[in-house]
């Protein structure tokens, strides 16, 4: 090694961003466990390498002690001091012992420790580029399929799209162009590894900020979203501007704006609903695009009873529970569905409301005093599995 090596080594600093120092510090490591190796594993020694030529020297290092029981790791204070008299009892007497032939040696060692320290900047720029990145949507290319594991080229990277993070029914193919959630990004030995969804939620959200400039400029507020992959999206926006209607806003013109989401998603369903401080407003809301009569709410079980037409129960309700499944994991509230005519077969007197409209309105009733007899846990059970 050389100065010519050293200003190699600066290069790579200017150009990869390790500093010459640390390479310079993991080469004489790594010359350290050669010479051990090769020429002396049971002494204690030390590689040091010329910051200013680049010439490098092992030195054998022995402790000063009264008694020598092993000379190659200590030597007597009498033989020290006949080197310099300054040394006293647990120095270290340093003499260079570097072999002939271990320039060559050297030049290996030194060449496999600078590829390995490239290698290893490399891996730690990319992990700290999508380490950034986590939460964000980003667009690869299907390089390879795998054990269903879909590997995704991100141009010096890949990303891996398991399993469970791919939507139902979706088929992916060498050279397909895909757009994918960063869900975690980890460090491995082999270089960082990113594991991206198309199922999370957050996907839904990055696509709509895509699509929706109010809402990543803040003017419209996304207040909740809850997602089965593939099938139905319910979302909750709301606008703190009057003049602003938070849902056209996302559907668009002639509904651009969601089709595009949709499209993406292929053809999954994406309700927008606008949220509300009331809670009973925003229950009635979440359970788009079925109509609702009245809804009684327990704020403090976070329980709501919605009442709806009888031909609007199963519209309610969705395909196997799937839109009152959306609409409570939408509003965080626990919601039982009622049709009219059950809830005139449970209590009578509902019936005088819908008789006698002038006693009136079924809504008022339900939010005054003089409450139908009626505990939430009755038969919330009924929906649990709907």
């Amino acid at each position: 090694m050389n100065s010519e090596f050293l200003e190699a080594l600066k290069d790579l600093e200017k150009e990869k961003g390790i500093a010459v120092d640390v390479l310079l510090e993991a080469i004489e490591a790594a010359l350290l466990s050669a010479y051990k190796r090769n020429f002396g594993s049971l002494q204690n020694a030390r590689v040091h390498i010329d910051r200013n030529t680049g010439d490098f020297k092992v030195y054998s290092q022995r402790t000063v002690v009264e008694e020598v029981e092993d000379d190659r790791l200590e030597i007597s204070l009498e033989d020290a001091r006949k080197i310099d008299p300054r040394f006293n009892l647990g120095d270290v007497v340093e003499n260079e012992v570097t072999p002939r032939n271990f320039g060559r040696i050297a030049a290996q060692t030194a060449k496999q420790v600078v590829v390995q320290r490239i290698r290893e900047a490399e891996r730690n720029i990319i992990f700290e580029e999508f380490a950034n990145r986590e939460g964000d949507i980003l667009t690869g290319i299907v390089q390879r399929i795998e054990n269903k594991n879909v590997f995704i080229e991100l141009g010096k990277t890949e990303a891996i799209l398991t399993p469970s993070e791919q939507m139902p029914g979706e088929e992916y193919r060498p050279g397909d162009r895909l757009k994918t959630y960063i869900v975690e990004v980890r460090k491995t030995t082999k270089g960082p590894q990113i594991l991206v969804s198309r199922t999370h939620p957050g996907l839904l959200k990055r696509l709509l900020e895509m699509e929706v400039p109010e809402l990543y400029e803040g003017v419209i507020e996304l207040k909740s979203i809850a997602r089965e992959a593939g099938y139905r999206s319910k979302i909750a926006v709301y606008s703190k501007d009057e003049n602003v209607d938070p849902v056209g806003a996302c559907v668009g013109p002639k509904g651009m704006r969601v089709q595009n989401i949709v499209s993406e998603l292929n053809g999954e369903k994406i309700d927008i609903v606008k949220w509300d401080q009331d809670p009973s407003k925003f229950v009635a809301s979440s359970l788009s695009p079925a109509k609702v009569v009245a809804v009684e709410v327990w704020e403090d079980e976070k329980v709501a009873r919605v009442i709806v037409p009888d031909y609007q129960l199963s519209l309610a309700i969705g395909k196997e529970g799937q839109n009152a499944r959306l609409a409570a994991k939408l509003t965080g509230w626990k919601i039982d569905i009622k049709s009219e005519s059950q809830m005139a077969e449970i209590y009578p007197e509902y019936n005088q409301y819908e008789e006698n409209p002038e006693d009136g309105d079924l809504e008022s009733y339900l939010s005054g005093t003089d409450e139908l007899e009626y505990s939430p846990d009755d038969d919330l059970a009924k929906n649990d599995d709907k």
